[in-house]
């Protein structure tokens, strides 16, 4: 037993030894992970969901109670402005009618004899054989009369539209898109209308109410173009244009959306009420430039990369071939920050030549001849998988560097008796 501790204190003490005699020293040996410079198109888009359903709905309601008597519309069913789709039974409602018109009848009758009453009474008053009370009394008799007959009339003009209202006509030339009642049931509309049917005017011409996330919105202008698909035709995409951005918005779970609304031709009647629909809005496009994957564009190089820069940039100045000593600790500094830009041999100046916009960012790559450089690109689109980027000297087919895969991460060491990692690098999070 004493000998097998004595043996593990020898072992752990060579293993102390000698990391203590080669910390520092081992900085090379890395091996990259490399992604390759392509040729492409790149398109930035918006992505939400929504809802496909007709630009134009009518809710068909009935301003009378009853009895369903017949059904003249099915789902599915075309119907023109003015068909009858449905009728309630109008026993009772005939019967009102009916009372209405005895009712005018009685009123009129007591407005003739009030009238008649009035007349005798006026010429008894000018004779002097009634009083001035008597005569007011004749009057507001006759005056009451013929406002119980105007109340008469208007009961009965009541009674004949409710009539009518028993007969339901579709308001619009349209598809019957719901059905909600059935022969012998009864509709009360005492304090609303029920909705009897639901008729959409035109299923060629089709709209998508989307909700857009507000950190998206200020991305959708109306007259944009946007894509959509449906579980339906999942192996298809479809067209579509934004008409309105909507300015109401609405609270989800603690989220902010608007209701984008997307016109869609529907010409085939493939696409139905309902379907929900996953749709792309196309915020910007660039059709065959070069691309690369944007984990290239997270690269941070390692100490050891940057320190083999500059040793490369120190041996040019002392050669003549570039700027001197000063500078290239300059651009090594700068590009540990990942800022400024690389100059000749693999570190290349501040990005004259560039097209404007972006500030550079760096791109470490690898030459033919293993070689690990840097140089300034300008980024454009980006499809959240890879970015497009311009610079005069870039080429298609360039290995750019994405990561770490084997060697030293960084230029310092680590300790035996630590736990190791696995040496591979995590990439930066975000582009």
């Amino acid at each position: 037993m004493k000998r097998w501790l004595i043996l593990v204190a020898i072992l752990a003490a060579a293993g102390a030894a000698a990391w203590f005699l080669t910390r520092g020293d081992d900085r090379g040996g890395e091996t990259y992970r490399l992604v390759e410079v392509a040729r492409g198109d790149v398109e930035e888009v918006v992505t939400s969901t929504g809802t496909l359903d007709a630009v134009t709905k009518v809710q068909v309601g009935t301003q009378v109670s009853g009895l369903i008597a017949t059904i003249g519309a099915d789902f599915n069913d075309r119907v023109t402005a003015g068909q009858v789709i449905a009728v309630i039974d109008t026993t009772l409602l005939a019967s009102e009618v009916r009372s209405a018109r005895a009712n005018v009848a009685r009123a009129e009758a007591e407005r003739n004899d009030a009238q008649r009453e009035l007349a005798r009474t006026q010429e008894l008053f000018r004779e002097q054989l009634v009083s001035q009370t008597d005569l007011d009394k004749a009057l507001y008799t006759a005056e009451s009369s013929a406002a119980s007959l105007v109340s008469a009339r208007v009961g009965l003009d009541r009674a004949n539209n409710n009539l009518k209202y028993a007969t339901i006509r579709a308001p619009i030339s349209g598809t019957v898109v719901e059905r909600n009642v059935d022969v012998g049931q009864t509709v009360a509309a005492n304090f609303s209308a029920p909705q009897l049917f639901l008729i959409a005017e035109d299923l060629a011409r089709m709209q998508i109410l989307a909700a857009v996330d507000e950190s998206d919105i200020g991305k959708i202008v109306e007259g944009q173009s946007a894509r959509f698909t449906v579980q339906a035709h999942d192996d298809e995409q479809f067209q579509g244009r934004v008409r309105q951005v909507r300015l109401q918005s609405k609270v989800s779970e603690n989220v902010v959306n608007y209701t984008v609304v997307v016109d869609v031709d529907n010409t085939d009647g493939r696409l139905l009420p309902g379907m929900t629909a996953t749709v792309d809005f196309v915020v910007s496009r660039a059709e065959d430039v070069l691309t690369v994957p944007n984990a290239a564009l997270r690269f941070k190089p390692t100490e050891a990369m940057l320190a083999a820069l500059q040793a490369r940039r120190a041996k040019m100045a002392a050669e003549g071939k570039g700027p001197g000593a000063a500078g290239a600790n300059a651009a090594g500094a700068n590009a540990a920050a990942g800022q400024g830009a690389p100059q000749a041999g693999g570190f290349h100046g501040s990005g004259a030549g560039l097209a404007g916009g972006a500030k550079p960012t760096l791109l470490w790559y690898q030459d033919d001849d293993g070689t690990v450089g840097a140089r300034p690109v300008r980024v454009g689109v980006s499809n959240g998988t890879v970015t497009e980027i311009t610079a005069p000297w870039l080429q298609e087919g360039l290995k750019a560097v994405a990561g770490v895969t084997g060697g030293t991460v960084s230029a310092t060491t680590t300790n035996p008796f630590q736990t190791q990692s696995t040496g591979m690098r995590p990439p930066p999070g975000g582009f």
